[in-house]
């Protein structure tokens, strides 16, 4: 590569070292007038040796504009990762809110379904509704609560809701439900 010297000092003309005619590099990656680079072109003095390898490898090869179609043709798919990456935390904490619901629902069912046999199923949906409406109101969006009872002495609550999506036309649920035997208070023979 002729270094011109006498203009900027710059460096290299062009990086590539073709001149026709005089040498004047006016960016285009050919020097044109008398032997003097201006430093509109590649500058080997002032590029890592990385950038500079890539630049004269894509202009050696035609390849001017291809980080813009690369940039165009990446972008959706970033877009598409970081809308999922929000979506999924969405589900995710949607899932442990109704998880948590429904636990303190059955917590509250095991402990006063012997002593209240008819009252026990709306104070664990009272606690169930506090629960959604303390962590996650936004989140867990028209929850259906039911008590359950599986067995005679096994009580326990269900919860199935939608969650807000990030994606048009998508829909997600989640779904929780716990029980446990019911909690009896037992005297001692003796």
């Amino acid at each position: 590569m002729k270094d011109n010297g006498g203009g900027s000092g710059r460096g290299v003309c062009c990086g590539r070292g073709v001149c026709r005619g005089t040498g004047v590099c006016r960016g285009t990656g050919v020097c044109r007038d008398r032997g003097v680079c201006r430093g509109q072109g590649v500058s080997r003095g002032r590029m890592p040796g990385f950038v500079r390898r890539r630049v004269e490898a894509a202009s050696a090869r035609g390849e001017s504009g291809m980080t813009a179609i690369e940039f165009v043709l990446l972008t959706p798919v970033l877009f598409f990762l970081i809308f999922a990456t929000v979506q999924f935390a969405l589900y995710f904490f949607a899932d442990h809110v109704a998880q948590a619901a429904a636990q303190a629902g059955a917590r509250k069912a095991r402990a006063t379904a012997d002593e209240n046999p008819g009252g026990w199923r709306g104070e664990a949906t009272d606690v169930v509704d506090a629960y959604i409406r303390q962590l996650g109101p936004k989140l867990v969006l028209g929850p259906d609560v039911k008590t359950i009872q599986p067995e005679r002495n096994t009580v326990g609550v269900e919860i199935t809701a939608d969650v807000p999506t990030v994606f048009p036309g998508l829909d997600f649920t989640v779904h929780a439900q716990s029980s446990g035997p019911v909690e009896r208070f037992v005297e001692e023979d003796g």
